[in-house]
């Protein structure tokens, strides 16, 4: 399966791969009125033994064929991480 990625110009680190490329008919208007402006990124073949860093190649294969696009949203923000400090206060 062939998969077409392009990149929202309006949110930071926000991908759509579709099933066709340049079909953004098949993004819901809302989706693609916030998202749009896209750059395409990549043309990549999605195979079983296809390894993505960001998402799950076998639900990027399940959204193309029922939908028509996947969404991949940045990854959520780390938990701020408390340090002790040395003196044993706590501002």
């Amino acid at each position: 399966m062939q998969a077409y990625v392009y990149k929202s110009q309006r949110k930071q680190d926000t991908f759509v791969y579709l099933a066709k490329r340049d079909d953004f008919d098949v993004l819901p208007a809302t989706l693609n009125a916030s998202l749009a402006p896209f750059t395409f990124v990549l043309h990549v073949a999605l195979t079983p033994e296809r390894r993505l860093a960001r998402v799950d190649a076998a639900q990027v294969r399940a959204n193309l064929v029922e939908h028509g696009f996947h969404l991949q949203l940045p990854p959520a923000p780390l938990a701020a991480v408390k340090v002790p400090r040395i003196d044993g206060r706590d501002d």
